[in-house]
């Protein structure tokens, strides 16, 4: 019997245009947005109650079908055979490296692993980073599998670290980690430097909510056309509408 594969893909969206013809394997969609909301719990059990409680005052409701179609998902990944292989397709910016961290962290805590590989969007501009695999035809997506990189011990365990400090809010703790050398994160330093900027610096307002205010104030004040320009300036968040639109309620109560 030969290697199991996985693909664990962020979001549905991937999965609908995943390549299955092209890419052999069993497809494990990531259904989560962990940059948002309660990450409490004393294992994994306590996090997805948690997670599902918070998740059920959401717009969309999706607390109602957390352990239905959240859970399954992420189960698979922890009962995958000790050899499998596991293919992880994530973005770069601050949304999808969260999910990304999580799912490092359930990796390094299985009863060993095989091959792990991190699949990230080939773009061919600087500028085109934070757009992810959005707009990828097939054959952007094949050549980006093409390009996997190889995970070692040292970059689950940062991983893993990661995701610990995010978990329990320990900014001093991630500023640490960007300081460790690892090809697997190549924007680790801006990131984490967007993340430890969501929260009040000093005399300052959270970054999210200090551009918001300033688009809105220029005369982008409909949610969409804001939502388009914060992320053409703030795409290394990754926010989608739920995340966002939290943002955008407080600023628009806030200015009136």
């Amino acid at each position: 019997m030969g290697t199991r594969i996985y693909h664990v893909l962020n979001g549905d969206c991937l999965a609908d245009e995943f390549p299955r013809n092209l890419l052999s394997g069993e497809i494990v969609v990531m259904r989560e947005a962990l940059i948002d909301g309660e990450l409490g719990g004393k294992n994994l059990e306590d996090f997805w109650k948690i997670r599902a409680a918070y998740l059920e005052n959401s717009p969309d409701s999706q607390g109602k079908k957390y352990f239905s179609l959240v859970v399954p998902e992420i189960k698979k990944i922890i009962r995958a055979s000790p050899n499998a292989e596991f293919n992880l397709w994530f973005e770069y910016d601050l949304f999808c490296q969260v999910n990304l961290w999580f799912i490092l962290s359930l990796l390094r805590k299985r009863q060993g692993y095989g091959d792990i590989f991190l699949v990230y969007p080939d773009y061919t501009k600087e500028s085109d980073r934070w757009k992810g695999f959005g707009s990828f035809m097939e054959d952007d997506l094949v050549r980006s599998y093409q390009k996997r990189m190889k995970l070692n011990e040292k970059d689950l365990q940062l991983g893993d670290a990661l995701w610990n400090d995010f978990k329990e809010n320990n900014l001093e703790g991630l500023k640490e980690l960007v300081n460790v050398s690892s090809y697997s994160f190549p924007y680790l330093k801006e990131v984490v430097q967007a993340h430890i900027e969501r929260f009040p610096q000093q005399d300052r307002k959270p970054r999210p909510e200090s551009v918001l205010e300033e688009i809105i104030r220029n005369g982008k004040k409909d949610f969409s056309s804001a939502f388009e320009e914060f992320f053409q300036r703030e795409g290394i968040y990754g926010f989608g509408d739920v995340q966002l639109k939290k943002i955008y309620d407080k600023v628009i109560q806030t200015i009136g």
